[in-house]
């Protein structure tokens, strides 16, 4: 049986591609800083590392033929994120593991193409795109000499699965409770997004592919582009509510932004916001065959379901 360890299993990512793997029927070895694991991911074998300590590291994944990267640092502060990635490419290496992870549209940077395939150039245009860039530069480099092999699937942002910390919950649903839906943007700006257990899936399915991919892999997600209008008229569907339109304030992020880092943070890839993007792949498919795709109407309703919004009486509809 194939062995997964999963880094960053309790992360909104890390536990729905633990989640899947445990469901296809890997040996997933599910690893959090302190050991512990989310009701769901029982059956995966849970051990306690610090991707900051390369031994610990090493030691956790000792044995495994997968690794993925779920690691995901506090959104205010990257400063650990290239000693992690560092860390994880010598624990790949000391296991001779497939090395997975999820890549971002941050690397394209402002003005941001409108659509983004497999070959588009990479620009950034701000410091956690540069980080991204970088780490992306250490993945071919260690591919490139033979050490680890590496498959990056990008993606856009996240909305289903259990956990929080997206656009998703931390805005657009935030006031949904009280019927409101929040626009982090211009309502008819298409923005690319990810329905977690289709991505979760697709991962599987390029494990499954096994040797047929090349030591360095870059593919792109579709998943859903969509604009505000369309999550929310699919909101009103799957619910029967109307919801009234907010808008987030933008202008209290940067106003306070220089006093608060979280803030300061958010405001810095806000261009994501204001500037239509898609990702569109030409490879993915050819690899793993039909993409999962699940219908906007049922994952929205999923990820309602994950953040305990939706009515009781539509559970078991």
């Amino acid at each position: 049986m194939t062995k997964i360890a999963i880094l960053g299993a309790r992360g909104r990512l890390g536990r729905a591609v633990a989640k899947a793997f445990l469901d296809a029927g890997y040996e997933v070895r599910a690893i959090t800083r302190d050991g512990k694991l989310p009701a769901e991911l029982t059956g995966a074998e849970a051990f306690a590392a610090d991707a900051l300590d390369r031994r610990s590291l090493a030691d956790a994944t000792r044995g495994v033929d997968i690794i993925f990267n779920g690691l995901s640092p506090v959104y205010s502060d990257w400063s650990s994120v290239l000693p992690m990635a560092e860390n994880v490419m010598a624990a790949c290496h000391a296991n001779g593991a497939l090395h997975m992870v999820a890549g971002t549209v941050y690397n394209f940077g402002s003005p941001m193409p409108a659509e983004i395939t497999e070959d588009t150039p990479q620009h950034p245009s701000t410091e956690k795109g540069r980080i991204r860039a970088k780490q992306e530069e250490l993945y071919r480099r260690e591919a490139e000499a033979g050490r680890v092999r590496t498959v990056l699937l990008r993606a856009g942002d996240f909305f289903g699965g259990k956990g929080t910390g997206s656009w998703f919950d931390l805005v657009i649903a935030s006031k949904f409770a009280n019927g409101v839906y929040t626009a982090p943007g211009p309502v008819e700006l298409v923005h690319a997004w990810a329905y977690l257990p289709d991505l979760a899936n697709s991962f599987v399915a390029l494990a499954d592919a096994g040797q047929r991919l090349d030591s360095y892999e870059n593919f792109n997600f579709p998943g859903h582009a969509l604009t505000d209008l369309e999550i929310k008229a699919a909101m009103e569907r799957v619910t029967g509510r109307r919801l009234r339109l907010a808008s987030m304030p933008w202008w209290v992020l940067r106003a306070g932004s220089p006093f608060v880092a979280m803030w300061k943070a958010i405001v810095s890839m806000s261009y994501l916001r204001f500037e239509p993007h898609r990702l569109v792949s030409s490879r993915l498919e050819a690899v793993i065959g039909e993409i999962p795709h699940t219908p906007l109407d049922e994952a929205v309703k999923g990820a309602l379901d994950d953040l305990g919004l939706l009515p009781a009486r539509l559970k078991a509809a």
